[in-house]
Formats: C-alpha cells, sequence, structure tokens
C-alpha cells in the first residue's frame, strides 16, 4: 500500500487485548468518538516500545477498512 493512501489520525488507548491489539478511541477533526481495534507497527514492536491504557497515540487507517489501524507513534 502506498504512503499517500493512508489516513493519519491520533486517539487515546482505551484498552489493551492480548497479542498487541489495543481499543483506540479517536481525538482526530471529523473522527471524534469513534472507535477503532489496532496493532502495533513492525518498528515499534522491534524497538520494544510499550503501550499502555492512557497513552496518545498516532495511527495510520487504510481508506479501504477504516474499523481496524496500525499505531505508527506514542506520544510522550
Amino acid at each position: 500500500m502506498a504512503n499517500d493512501s493512508v489516513i493519519e489520525v491520533e486517539g487515546v488507548v482505551k484498552t489493551a487485548y492480548p497479542g498487541l491489539e489495543f481499543l483506540i478511541e479517536l481525538s482526530t477533526e471529523g473522527f471524534e468518538g469513534h472507535e477503532v481495534k489496532a496493532k502495533l507497527s513492525g518498528k515499534m514492536r522491534m524497538h520494544f516500545i510499550r503501550i499502555v491504557p492512557g497513552d496518545r497515540v498516532r495511527l495510520e487507517l487504510s481508506p479501504y477498512n477504516l474499523e481496524e489501524g496500525r499505531i505508527t507513534f506514542r506520544f510522550k
């Protein structure tokens, strides 16, 4: 998938599930209040970046499936 076709949004982690899956509540304008299931990107797994409920994250959504995403950045 080309990088120009992804939708970048921000949100807050609500729940952490087994298998590095998370429930994210989106806070970006136009997506407020929506909940999305997301997984960690490969670079975040490679560098052992931990995500816990309450963290603010940036994730990528595919325009074809707006229900699942990939977490690409955790804000400090």
